[in-house]
């Protein structure tokens, strides 16, 4: 599983998007092909599982609920 999160470089979502990554990569190691980091704007923050969106600004950010949606398309 490819994992994209594009984030806002103008509105400063960098770090947002490191803790982001970091978050996930550390969940799932090995179990995903990649976690990408890809710049935008506009107020862009999506993230993306293998092209499907799987939380898109503005909805509430919540990582752990990003991290059960990656785990369940896992499970799948």
């Amino acid at each position: 599983m490819k994992i994209e999160i594009e984030y806002c470089v103008p509105c400063g979502y960098l770090d947002r998007a490191i803790e982001a990554q970091r978050a996930l990569l550390t969940t799932f190691g090995g179990a995903v092909e990649s976690v990408a980091l890809v710049t935008g704007e506009k107020g862009v923050f999506t993230f993306r599982a293998d092209g499907d969106t799987i939380y898109a600004k503005p909805d509430e950010y919540d990582i752990t609920q990003i991290v059960e949606a990656v785990k369940a398309r896992l499970a799948a």
